[in-house]
């Protein structure tokens, strides 16, 4: 008989869109879950992100709440109260104090930041930049293509396409980058109605027009420091303001994938 999955504490490193998608499911499946983040974090779909909670104190996502915390004790409580405990630690030091069965490097950044296939049990790898039998114990893919989701026992993720998800059959239309570095500044929020060519934000004072008309779906926080072509906002041409607060297929898929992997591991 294999481990029950509320007996398992899982070490979720990253805070953004993926990260908090799979950190929701394994939650619902009451898993203990922790997930560490930087100082700060820049997520741009922050109505399904977990990192908000480093600036706010604590994010709900369909039902599930992390807290910001900063202690082990701390962490614990959380627990204790059906949370997810999100912690500042870039290097995941945290995983010497809770002692995790379960690894998900989760941060996306298409590069091995320090994960090793020796740090814990089972280590996960979501998306390019891992190495299945090597530097982790296996990988998720992230790419949106009909792999998405499947469990990779040996070999890589497939290269990021770098086109964004198609939403009322538009994709990069959809997206703005930073023009330059500088400065973001936005009185816009997730969720508001917006006009083709309307100015939404500025980069180091340079207006930031929409391409297309819709909702605002995703938003960088106004007031943090970003390099050029960084992601800062996506529009829903179909003008619904619920999908910005919904978890993505997307990032379903690959919780779905990670979920499999534990249980795979875990014979449960």
């Amino acid at each position: 008989m294999g481990k029950a999955l509320t007996k398992l504490v899982v070490l979720i490193r990253g805070g953004g869109e993926v990260a908090s998608g799979v950190a929701h499911r394994l939650a619902r499946e009451q898993c203990r879950v922790c997930m560490t983040e930087i100082t700060d974090p820049q997520a741009v779909s922050r109505g399904v992100t977990f990192s908000e909670a480093i600036y706010e104190g604590k994010k709900e996502i369909e039902g599930v709440v992390a807290r910001h915390v900063t202690s082990f004790p701390s962490i614990a409580k959380a627990w204790q109260e059906g949370e997810i405990p999100i912690i500042i630690d870039p290097e995941a030091s945290t995983k010497s104090i809770l002692n995790p069965e379960v690894l998900v490097d989760a941060i996306m950044a298409k590069r091995n930041l320090g994960t090793r296939i020796t740090d814990v049990p089972l280590v996960i790898g979501l998306g390019p930049g891992f190495k299945a039998g090597k530097d982790v114990h296996m990988v998720v893919e992230t790419n949106n293509s009909q792999n998405l989701g499947k469990v990779i026992l040996k070999g890589e993720a497939e290269k990021d396409s770098g086109v964004p998800i198609a939403v009322g059959g538009l994709t990069f239309e959809r997206v703005l980058h930073s023009p330059k570095n500088g400065l973001f500044q936005t009185n816009k929020k997730i969720g508001d109605t917006v006009a083709a060519d309307e100015v939404i934000a500025s980069v180091a004072e340079k207006p930031l027009k929409a391409k297309i008309g819709g909702t605002i779906q995703a938003l960088m926080r106004s007031g943090v420091k970003v390099d050029k072509r960084t992601k800062l906002a996506e529009i829903d041409p179909t003008g619904n303001k619920d999908a910005a607060f919904t978890i993505r297929d997307r990032s379903s898929k690959i919780a779905e994938g990670v979920l499999e992997t534990i249980k795979t591991r875990y014979n449960i």
